[in-house]
């Protein structure tokens, strides 16, 4: 099976080609950027598939970072594969930006945990820690960099991402063994396909992941009195 697979979610827009069963990408294009994913993502997704023989037409189904990521790029990601998916009559796949960080990373060296953390700010993360194994340690949650490393035990653990170096000194201030493999401000777009072509269409949808709470809450002083009609 063949599959695109396109990222908007972080701070890079990217899209590659995979052919299933081989170990490079039939056709790839990243770019990081902090803005502008609305502007650069389509004409990015048509060179792309330019370079590919047999087109849209080839595809057996197309992958999306559905988060966790900024609102406005995943917005843009998701509204672009369904689309695409629609027009194509293809199947549209949901992947996770904490997975796709972490997938690589999975069995490289015996005995280590692996984990993934997004820089959400503040002081804080998007995490997700994987066992040796890969089984899943600690859940996809926005948590402090303290708390991740608590999360993490007594590791060794390796970590990628745009928030793994604030792990990893928070990790190496309590004398954990912890090694920054990847520090990219988005995944390899290669990993998000690999994990797409993986993915089962009815369970990994392509719906955006928000682990962050709502920055805007009601104010109850600032409202206007409820209006009652006249009996």
């Amino acid at each position: 099976m063949r599959i695109l697979a396109i990222d908007t979610a972080l701070g890079s827009c990217s899209a590659c080609v995979l052919e299933q069963g081989q170990p490079d990408a039939l056709a790839l294009e990243q770019l990081v950027i902090e803005r502008g994913h609305a502007e650069a993502l389509m004409p990015l997704v048509a060179r792309v598939m330019a370079k590919v023989q047999g087109g849209f037409a080839a595809l057996g189904r197309i992958a999306v970072t559905v988060g966790p990521g900024s609102f406005t790029g995943l917005r843009v990601g998701l509204s672009a594969a369904r689309a695409m998916g629609l027009a194509a009559s293809r199947p549209v796949v949901g992947v996770t930006t904490l997975a796709a960080y972490c997938a690589p990373m999975i069995g490289r060296e015996a005995g280590r945990m692996t984990a993934a953390a997004i820089d959400a700010r503040h002081g804080q993360v998007y995490f997700q820690a994987l066992a040796p194994d890969g089984s899943v340690l600690a859940g996809a949650r926005q948590c402090s960099v303290r708390d991740a490393v608590r999360s993490i035990g007594k590791g060794p653990v390796s970590l990628s991402g745009s928030g793994a170096l604030l792990v990893a000194q928070e990790a190496w201030s309590i004398g954990l063994d912890a090694v920054v493999v990847e520090a990219a401000a988005g995944p390899d777009i290669r990993w998000v396909a690999r994990l797409g072509l993986l993915a089962d269409e009815q369970t990994a949808l392509p719906r955006p992941l928000y682990l962050r709470a709502a920055d805007a809450q009601p104010q109850d002083n600032g409202r206007l009195p409820r209006q009652t009609e006249a009996p």
